[in-house]
C-alpha cells in the first residue's frame, strides 16, 4: 500500500478525510448563520464533548461555512494562561480594519475602533502592536469602564453595528472555551444577551468539555435560552465504517467488513482513534483489501503511539495524589464512578478528595455528569491508566502489613 496515498491525518485539529455523523450539529451551525443574517434572533452554538471527538474539526468547518455565507470570522482558543481580552483584541483589530476598507456611508466602524481602543485601556491590558495600530481617539464613556461584563458587551454592541453598517455579520468561534474563568464566561453570556435582544449580526460558536453547560448556567442563570448545546459523541457503527471505509475507497483500495467491525471495537467509535487505526492498518496492509489480520497486528503499535502522543502528554500534567486518583477510578472499571466508591477504595474520607478532584477538574482530566458521579474527559483513559500504572497500590497497604 503506498504510504503517501494513505487518506488518514491523526492530530489534534486535523480534518479527517470524511466527517462522518455530525450532519445534524452541521445542520444546527447552518441555521443559525442564516436566520442572524436574515435578522431572526437565533440561539448560538456551545458544542459539548470528550477529548478527540472532533470538537475543533468542527468547529473549523463552521468557520468555513460562516464565511462561505458572507460572515467575517474570528477563530481563537482559550488556555489557562490567557485572558479572554488579550485572545480577543488583535482578532477585533484586524477585523475592524478590514471592515474600514469596505465602502459605506456612516462612521459605525470607526467609533468601534475607538470602542477598542476604550477597552484596551480600561482593563489596563497591552497587546503588543494593538495600542500602537489604534490612531483614532478613544470613545470615551464606552467599554472603559474597567468591569468586564459591562465593557465586552459594549464593545461586542459597536463591532456588531459596525458589521452591520458594512452588511455583513461576524462570527466568533472560540475552543476550550471551558478553560475561560467564570468572570470571562459571564461576560461572554452577558455580550451574546444584549445581541439576541438588539437583533445584532454577531454570532458566538464556542466547543468545550462536558462541563460546559453547568458552567454556563452557574455563571447565568439565562444561559439554557441563549445557546444550544449540542453533544459530540463517538460514532455510531455505521456512521465509523463511513469514516473509514469511504477515504479508503475513495483512494482506489478497499477494506473487510470484518476488519471496520473490529476497528469500531478498539476504538469505540471515537473519531480521533479511528483515524489512528486508519492510518496505521493502511501502511501495515501489503495489499489491498486491509484485512482483520492488518488491523490485529497494528494494535500494538497504535497503542503505543496514544499512549506516547495522546495520554501521556495528560498523564505527566499530574501531581502523585491526582495519578493515584485517577488509577482508583481505572480500578473500579468502566466508568462513570461514585465519588464515594473512589474513597473507599483509597481508604481515606469522601471530604479529603475535594482539593484533588477539584484540581482533575480544572485541568479538563475528569467531570461529572451527575451529582455524587465522576468520568474521564479523555476517552479510554481508564485503560491507559490501568497500561501505564499496572499495580494499584493501596495508600494504606503498606500500615497494614506492619
Amino acid at each position: 500500500m503506498d504510504r503517501i496515498r494513505n487518506p488518514f491525518s491523526p492530530g489534534a485539529g486535523s480534518p479527517p478525510p470524511e466527517l462522518a455523523g455530525r450532519d445534524s450539529i452541521l445542520e444546527q451551525a447552518q441555521v443559525l448563520f442564516g436566520r442572524v443574517l436574515a435578522k431572526r434572533p437565533e440561539k448560538s452554538l456551545l458544542i459539548t464533548g470528550l477529548r478527540g471527538v472532533g470538537k475543533t474539526v468542527l468547529l473549523n468547518e463552521m468557520e468555513r461555512m460562516a464565511q462561505g455565507e458572507g460572515y467575517r470570522t474570528i477563530l481563537i482558543e482559550a488556555h489557562e494562561n490567557k485572558s479572554l481580552a488579550l485572545l480577543l483584541a488583535p482578532h477585533l483589530r484586524r477585523l475592524l480594519f478590514d471592515l474600514d476598507r469596505i465602502a459605506g456611508n456612516g462612521n459605525k466602524v470607526r467609533r468601534g475602533i475607538g470602542v477598542l481602543k476604550s477597552f484596551i485601556s480600561g482593563i489596563k491590558i497591552t497587546v503588543g502592536d494593538v495600542e500602537i495600530g489604534l490612531d483614532i481617539e478613544p470613545e470615551q464613556g464606552a467599554a472603559d469602564s474597567g468591569d468586564l461584563e459591562v465593557d465586552l458587551s459594549n464593545l461586542f454592541t459597536a463591532v456588531a453595528e459596525a458589521a452591520d453598517d458594512r452588511r455583513t455579520a461576524i462570527s466568533i468561534l472560540i475552543d476550550e472555551i471551558q478553560y475561560f474563568n467564570s468572570q470571562e464566561l459571564s461576560a461572554l453570556i452577558m455580550a451574546m444577551h444584549k445581541m439576541q435582544q438588539r437583533k445584532l449580526p454577531l454570532v458566538l460558536v464556542g466547543a468545550g468539555l462536558p462541563i460546559l453547560p453547568g458552567l454556563a448556567g452557574e455563571s447565568k442563570s439565562y444561559a439554557e435560552r441563549l445557546f444550544n448545546f449540542p453533544d459530540v459523541g463517538p460514532l455510531a457503527e455505521s456512521d465509523a465504517a463511513k469514516a473509514i471505509r469511504d477515504p479508503i475507497i475513495n483512494a482506489g483500495e478497499s477494506i473487510d467488513s470484518d476488519a471496520l467491525h473490529e476497528i469500531f471495537r478498539l476504538t469505540k467509535g471515537y473519531p480521533y482513534f479511528l483515524q489512528e487505526w486508519g492510518y496505521q492498518s493502511w501502511n501495515h496492509a501489503q495489499v489491498s483489501p486491509i484485512n482483520l489480520q492488518d488491523v490485529r497486528e497494528t494494535t500494538d503499535l497504535v497503542t503505543k503511539r496514544l499512549d506516547a502522543n495522546f495520554f501521556r502528554v495528560r498523564f505527566d500534567r499530574l501531581t502523585p495524589r491526582e495519578k493515584q486518583y485517577l488509577r482508583a477510578m481505572a480500578e473500579l472499571g468502566p466508568g462513570p464512578y461514585r465519588t464515594a466508591d473512589i474513597a473507599d477504595l483509597l481508604e481515606v474520607k469522601i471530604t479529603t478528595l475535594g482539593p484533588v478532584r477539584a484540581s482533575l477538574i480544572k485541568k479538563g482530566m475528569v467531570y461529572s455528569p451527575s451529582h455524587g458521579d465522576m468520568t474521564f474527559t479523555v476517552p479510554l483513559f481508564d485503560e491507559f491508566m490501568l497500561r501505564v500504572m499496572p499495580e494499584f497500590d493501596r495508600p494504606n497497604k503498606h500500615r497494614r502489613q506492619t
